[in-house]
């Protein structure tokens, strides 16, 4: 029989680990100068592959001859 291991860390799920993980964030953009930096350009990133992929999908929308498999993970 094997031991179960404790989890480390807090068991946040939801509404409260996405406040905390917002806290932690602006903790550390209010903190650190290095880390607005990387905040910035990291959104900024982000913020640019979004709309890339946004127009490209709005130019190219997905037809339905396009999908070869329709149910890849196996669910009924």
């Amino acid at each position: 029989m094997e031991a179960q291991s404790p989890r480390s860390g807090l068991p946040l799920r939801g509404t409260a680990g996405l406040v905390i993980a917002v806290g932690v964030v602006v903790v550390l953009l209010i903190s650190f100068p290095a880390y607005r930096w990387f905040f910035a350009i990291s959104a900024g990133i982000g913020v640019g592959v979004a709309l890339m992929l946004f127009v490209w999908h709005k130019l190219r929308p997905i037809r339905e001859d396009d999908v070869e498999n329709r149910r890849p993970l196996g669910l009924k």
